[in-house]
């Protein structure tokens, strides 16, 4: 979180506290509303300074686990031989944890057992950096995307992207139903980039490239101000688990 951003949440962290002070006596239902608007943006301040901090302690990365195989057990993760994942199941994302900088072996073996692993692959994280990564594919060709997060918004608009990871789904577009398509061409594995919308609630559609037959809707998305949203789409087109967009934050 930048300094920008700080004092931005700040400033609406006190115009809350203003309006809620205004209306303690002339309307109490206001006066609650703001007054809440006032602890939330706070905790806000409180939970990306924690972040931010914890970011610059030795220029660390901050990372993130999806399990999106939807034909995959429950997993165990190890990082350069060291368990990190129990249990880890389908549509199940961890917290971010702080790590230095570099390169990371990953082996991922079904719950409970240790010999033989259904992915062992390499990752390179760079400091400073915050990754969400996606244990993604069929089981049989499971693999590892990394994507890089964004917690930064514009003050009062809301960012958006989608990110791709339905192994047997086509190339994607990602549109407004009955406006503007936002994402074109989407393929597996794809995360895009963020798009900056003003807040509202939306019906969204995932659409095959470039035509109108579409294979996920999204009802009632609500996108509220100052919050980034990653829509990933997981599960089959044509099988069970069916396709489902998971909303990650940021």
């Amino acid at each position: 979180m930048n300094e920008r951003n700080t004092n931005q949440l700040a400033q609406q962290a006190a115009q809350y506290d203003l309006l809620a002070d205004y209306y303690k006596y002339i309307d109490p239902n206001r006066h609650i509303y703001y007054y809440q608007k006032h602890l939330e943006t706070m905790q806000q301040l409180i939970n990306d300074s924690q972040r931010h901090n914890m970011m610059g302690m030795n220029d660390n990365a901050m990372v993130r686990v999806l399990h999106a195989s939807p034909d995959a057990p429950s997993v165990d993760a190890y990082v350069n031989g060291q368990k990190v994942l129990e249990g880890f199941s389908y549509e199940e994302q961890s917290d971010y944890l702080s790590v230095p900088g570099g390169q990371y072996q990953i082996d991922i073996f079904p719950e409970g057992e240790s010999n033989r692993p259904v992915l062992s692959q390499m990752i390179e994280i760079d400091p400073g950096r915050m990754y969400t990564v996606a244990a993604a594919g069929r089981l049989d060709e499971l693999e590892l995307i990394a994507a890089i997060d964004s917690e930064g918004v514009s003050p009062g608009r809301a960012k958006v992207r989608f990110w791709h990871l339905s192994p047997d789904a086509p190339e994607v577009d990602v549109a407004v139903k009955g406006g503007d398509v936002l994402f074109r061409n989407v393929p597996f594995g794809k995360s895009t980039r963020y798009v900056a919308l003003p807040p509202t609630t939306a019906d969204l559609e995932v659409r095959a490239a470039g035509t109108n037959n579409v294979v996920l809707h999204l009802l009632n998305i609500s996108l509220n101000p100052n919050q980034v949203y990653t829509f990933a789409a997981v599960g089959f087109a044509e099988d069970d688990p069916a396709l489902e967009a998971l909303i990650l934050k940021p």
